[in-house]
């Protein structure tokens, strides 16, 4: 399968402002990718890549003052194939964990297991170990949030979520990612790209969040918002919250004029 994907940002800058994004596609990927994944600027300005802590691809810019498009335009391979399920696999004692998925079990900025952990344990104690116990948290999730543009905030933690109990994909996101790292399961934040593939039109496109969780020897895509495998998943940033993986960070007045996101099948 071939998938189209890409983006138009415009910002309007009274002043000349800093930008820090992280819309690349993972290195993972790269190997995948038809045409590149280049960002273009309108007006041109210097671009300046990095990778970051978790592996993500960071992309650096100074804005001038006024307005500013940033774009990308890119096909990509695709197995076509939804997210794999890991029905038998194994959820590991901590102290069996490999060392790199310990961070995933600790707290963070938007996932507060603090407050959260006896939530968590009162709800699933009972169920089985492994796949089964992460499948009742999303289902959990997926019921306790309703989903709505109109419920973003942007500061709204897991707890948060938990007890108001609206909000969209990032709020699904943490608050499973939270309830996993109660229940000793690591868990990461993702986003990226997820088209309507296979599935119907769900709304205005745009960039998604969703997690993985570590069982057994390798890591797994859950995904509390839809609740359902999904096809042509396309990762750009991962780590422990949307504090680690933001689209976008402005140094500035910067503000967000218009977004169009595209991800499809071609």
């Amino acid at each position: 399968m071939k998938i189209r994907a890409g983006f138009e940002i415009d910002y309007d800058c009274p002043t000349p402002s800093p930008l820090l994004f992280m819309f690349s596609v993972r290195p993972e990927r790269t190997k995948d990718l038809i045409s590149p994944d280049r960002l273009k600027t309108d007006p041109p300005v210097p671009v300046h890549q990095y990778l970051d802590s978790f592996g993500n691809v960071c992309t650096r810019i100074n804005a001038p003052a006024g307005a500013i498009r940033l774009s990308t335009d890119f096909l990509i391979n695709d197995s076509g194939e939804p997210d794999e399920a890991g029905p038998n696999a194994v959820q590991h004692p901590v102290g069996d964990l490999p060392d790199d998925t310990i961070l995933y079990l600790l707290g963070s900025r938007y996932c507060e297991t603090d407050r959260l952990s006896d939530i968590a344990w009162t709800l699933f104690g009972d169920t089985p170990l492994g796949w089964p116990r992460v499948q009742a948290i999303m289902e959990y999730t997926h019921k306790r949030i309703a989903f709505g543009y109109a419920n973003a905030r942007r500061t709204r933690t897991a707890f948060e979520a938990y007890t108001e109990q609206v909000g969209v994909c990032r709020d699904y996101a943490h608050l499973a990612v939270a309830f996993c790292r109660c229940m000793n399961i690591p868990a990461r934040y993702c986003a990226g790209y997820l088209g309507d593939i296979g599935v119907p039109i769900d709304g205005e496109m745009d960039f998604s969040a969703w997690l993985e969780i570590y069982l057994g020897d390798r890591w797994y895509t859950a995904d509390a918002r839809h609740l359902q495998p999904r096809i042509g998943r396309i990762v750009m940033a991962r780590g422990r919250d949307a504090a680690d993986t933001a689209i976008a960070t402005t140094f500035g007045a910067a503000q967000l004029a218009r977004l169009k996101v595209v991800t499809e099948e071609v």
